[in-house]
């Protein structure tokens, strides 16, 4: 299982230092789990700790699980550590499925028909404590990927740099 767990990540998008441990505490508001856990060490990734991360971060709606861009949890990781903070991330959105993002279009949500959401490189968080508005200004300082501020959340992805 390990060994299909590193097939699909991106290793040309790696943010994290050789040496740094990088960790993440992680609660996903739809499924009510949460996960503290350190997945990258000793100059590589804990691929059982981004399986963890993985189903952590899957589609609420149909229980799929998709691996996720490592190049999107090093960026989460890097505002987590630019902000200063060991405070869990709020997670909205991990990988979302074709079919709950259909659902979402159907019902009037304003979701991209192609969402990097369905290609497991994006993620909606919050921080308690922290306004969206400082979230999304430590993010867009990366220059990296896309990044949309919302009221409720910020979204990151690794996909075309732009904001919204």
């Amino acid at each position: 299982m390990i060994g299909v767990a590193a097939v699909g990540y991106p290793f040309g998008k790696v943010f994290a230092s050789d040496s740094a441990e990088r960790s993440l505490s992680l609660y996903n508001i739809h499924t009510d789990e949460s996960l503290d856990i350190s997945y990258f060490s000793a100059g590589g990734y804990d691929f059982e700790a981004l399986t963890k991360i993985n189903h952590l971060l899957r589609c609420h709606y149909t229980n799929k699980v998709r691996p996720i861009d490592i190049g999107v949890l090093d960026l989460l990781c890097d505002i987590k550590t630019r902000i200063g903070t060991d405070k869990e991330i709020q997670v909205i959105s991990g990988y979302r499925s074709p079919e709950y993002n259909n659902y979402l279009r159907s019902i009037g949500r304003n979701v991209a028909k192609n969402s990097y959401h369905m290609q497991g490189v994006a993620i909606d968080f919050s921080i308690h404590g922290f306004d969206m508005s400082s979230l999304s200004r430590v993010a867009k300082s990366f220059l990296v990927g896309g990044v949309g501020q919302y009221a409720e959340f910020v979204h990151i992805d690794t996909g075309p740099v732009r904001y919204w």
